[in-house]
C-alpha cells in the first residue's frame, strides 16, 4: 500500500505519528494509498523550521521573489496533464475539470509575479519642516493555510502564490482526502528556486489544525471549507490573536427572469448546478424562475438536458459530464437530503437516487437530480447538499425571487439571467452576495480580482487573491524621519581651528 506523508525543508518525509487515513478512488471505492497524519509535535517542528527558513526569503527583494514566481508558473504548464491525472484519481472529478482546476490556481501564480508592484509603499516629502514620511508593507513571517478537497490544486495555490510572494513563509495542511497534488506542487516550488522549510506542506485531521490554531509562531491563517468548521478556525484563531480569513458553505441562488433567453439559463443551470457532481461552493442549486411561464418553460428545457448528462470516471473519456463524489459519506449524506426533499413535499422530477454505473458498482457516483416546487423551509433548501441536486423554487415577482436569496444565511455567490439592464442593475447593487452573475452562472472573479462571500460564507474582511491577498499577508509600517540641518556646506580642506 502506497503511504504519502509531508513535504519538510525541501523533501518529502514520512510521517512519525503512527496514524493514517486512506485515501480512496472515488470511482472504484478501493484505498489507493494511505496519508499520514501529523501530529502536534511534527506541526510544531515544521513551523520552527519555517520559521528560520523566512528570515532570509524575507529578506529576498520582491523581485526575485517574484521571478520563482514565474519559474512556477512555467513548470505548473509543463506538468498541468500529470497534475490533472493525480487531482482526478484522488478526487474523482472529469480530466478537463482537474486540468481547469489547476489553471484558476496557476492564474493566481500569474497574478504574484507583479508582487513588486503590490508591495510598494507610500510617501509624502516634506510632511513637515524637513520631515518625511513613508510606509512599507512586511512580511508577517509564518503563515498558514487549510485548505478542502474539492479543489485540491487552485485553493492551495490562491494561499501559497501571494503569502509566499509577500516574504512568508507559509503552512499548507491540504485536505486528507487527496492530498497529492499539494506534494507535487511544493516539489515545483522547489525546483522553481524556493530555498528549503519555506513551504511546508503538512498532511493532517483535526489535531494539525488545532496545532496550527495554538502555534504562537503562525502569525496568519487562510481557510475554506464548511461554515462550522470556518467559524471554528475563526473564532479560535482571533482568539488566539492571529490574522485570520475563513470562507465557509453556500447556497448559490440564480433568478431567471421572464426575458431571458431560456436555453441560454438551462445549459447555464445544468452546467452550474452539476459539474464537479456538485461538490463546489461557487455551484448553483437554487434557480428562481419568476412567474409560472418561467417556470415551466425553464423545467421544460432542463429535465432532457439533465437527463443526458453522462456520469462516469475520469478515464472514461472527455464526454463525461461529471464523476463520483469525494467519499462515500458524502453520498450517502446527498441521498440522506433526496430523501427528506421527497419527504417534506417536493416534486423530484429527475430521480438520480438508483443510478448505478456497470463495472464501478462500488464507487461513489451519485445520479442528477432535480427537485421542483421546493419551499424555503425544507432540508435541501437549507442546507448546503454539496451534490448533483438542484431546486427549483418558484417566485412570483422579481422582489420575491430576489428577497430568497437575500434571506438566505449563505451570501457567496448568485446570478441573475435577464436581457433588461436596468433589471440587472438594480440586482447587482441590491443583493446581498459576495460575488454575483449576471448571464453568468459562475461568476468567480479573475485573479486579479478578489474572491469572498458574505453573510455565513465568508468569515474576516479581506478576500483571497487580488490585491486583498497582498494586504492580507502582509503588515504596514509607517516612518516618519528627520534629519538634521546645517552639514551641507561642503568640503573643508584646512584644519579647523581649535576652539
Amino acid at each position: 500500500m502506497k503511504e504519502i506523508g509531508h513535504w519538510i525543508d525541501g523533501k518529502l518525509v514520512a510521517g512519525t505519528s503512527g496514524r493514517f487515513a486512506d485515501v480512496f478512488n472515488p470511482a472504484t471505492g478501493e484505498v489507493q494509498a494511505r496519508v499520514a497524519l501529523a501530529s502536534k509535535a511534527e506541526l510544531d517542528a515544521a513551523v520552527a523550521s519555517a520559521a528560520k527558513a523566512q528570515v532570509a526569503w524575507g529578506a529576498t527583494n520582491p523581485q526575485k521573489r517574484a521571478r520563482v514566481m514565474m519559474e512556477l508558473v512555467r513548470l505548473i504548464n509543463r506538468d498541468m496533464d500529470k497534475l490533472a491525472e493525480a487531482l482526478s484519481s484522488e478526487h474523482g472529478k472529469t480530466f478537463p475539470d482537474a486540468k481547469g482546476d489547476v489553471q484558476r490556481g496557476l492564474e493566481v501564480i500569474e497574478f504574484c509575479v507583479g508582487a513588486p508592484h503590490l508591495l510598494k509603499g507610500e510617501f509624502t516629502d516634506g510632511a513637515g519642516p524637513g520631515i518625511d514620511m513613508y510606509s512599507m508593507r512586511q512580511p508577517l513571517g509564518v503563515a498558514a493555510g487549510i485548505t478542502p478537497f474539492n479543489f485540491p490544486a487552485m485553493i492551495p495555490l490562491w494561499k501559497m502564490g501571494p503569502a509566499l510572494s509577500c516574504g512568508n513563509a507559509f503552512i499548507l495542511k491540504p485536505s486528507e482526502r487527496d492530498p497529492s497534488v499539494p506534494l507535487m506542487l511544493a516539489a515545483l516550488c522547489k525546483e522553481a528556486g524556493l530555498p528549503d522549510g519555506v513551504l511546508q506542506v503538512i498532511n493532517g485531521d483535526k489535531e494539525s489544525v488545532d496545532a496550527i490554531l495554538d502555534n504562537e509562531v503562525i502569525q496568519a491563517i487562510g481557510f475554506v471549507g464548511s461554515t462550522p468548521i470556518a467559524h471554528y478556525i475563526y473564532s479560535r484563531g482571533c482568539a488566539a490573536g492571529k490574522r485570520v480569513q475563513c470562507f465557509g458553505g453556500a447556497k448559490n441562488h440564480m433568478i431567471i427572469m421572464p426575458d431571458a433567453d431560456m436555453d441560454q439559463a438551462a445549459d447555464a443551470l445544468v452546467g452550474a448546478g452539476y459539474g464537479a457532481a456538485g461538490e463546489r461552493c461557487m455551484a448553483i442549486s437554487v434557480a428562481v424562475p419568476v412567474g409560472e411561464g418561467t417556470a415551466e418553460a425553464l423545467r421544460e428545457r432542463l429535465v432532457p438536458k439533465i437527463e443526458k448528462l453522462k456520469v462516469g470516471p475520469w478515464t472514461g473519456g472527455n464526454d463525461v459530464d461529471f464523476g463520483p463524489v469525494v467519499t462515500k459519506a458524502a453520498k450517502e449524506n446527498i441521498l440522506r437530503l433526496v430523501e427528506s426533499g421527497v419527504a417534506q413535499g417536493a416534486e423530484l422530477v429527475v430521480d438520480g437516487r438508483d443510478f448505478s454505473l456497470q463495472g464501478y458498482e462500488n464507487g461513489f457516483f451519485v445520479g442528477a437530480h432535480l427537485f421542483d416546487h421546493v419551499t424555503t423551509d425544507m432540508d435541501i433548501y437549507k442546507t448546503e447538499i454539496f451534490g448533483p441536486v438542484l431546486s427549483m423554487v418558484r417566485a412570483k415577482t422579481y422582489d420575491e425571487a430576489i428577497g430568497y436569496a437575500m434571506d438566505h444565511e449563505y451570501g457567496n455567490g448568485t446570478a441573475i439571467f435577464t436581457r433588461d439592464g436596468d433589471t440587472a442593475r438594480d440586482f447587482a447593487a441590491r443583493i446581498n452576495v459576495g460575488m454575483v452573475g449576471i448571464n453568468v452562472p459562475i461568476p468567480v472573479p479573475l485573479a486579479y480580482h478578489t474572491f469572498g462571500g458574505w453573510k455565513k460564507s465568508g468569515f474576516g474582511d479581506l478576500n483571497q487573491h487580488g490585491p486583498d491577498a497582498f494586504k492580507f499577508y502582509t503588515r504596514t509600517k509607517t516612518v516618519t524621519a528627520r534629519w538634521p540641518s546645517g552639514i551641507k556646506e561642503g568640503a573643508a580642506f584646512n584644519f579647523k581651528a581649535m576652539d
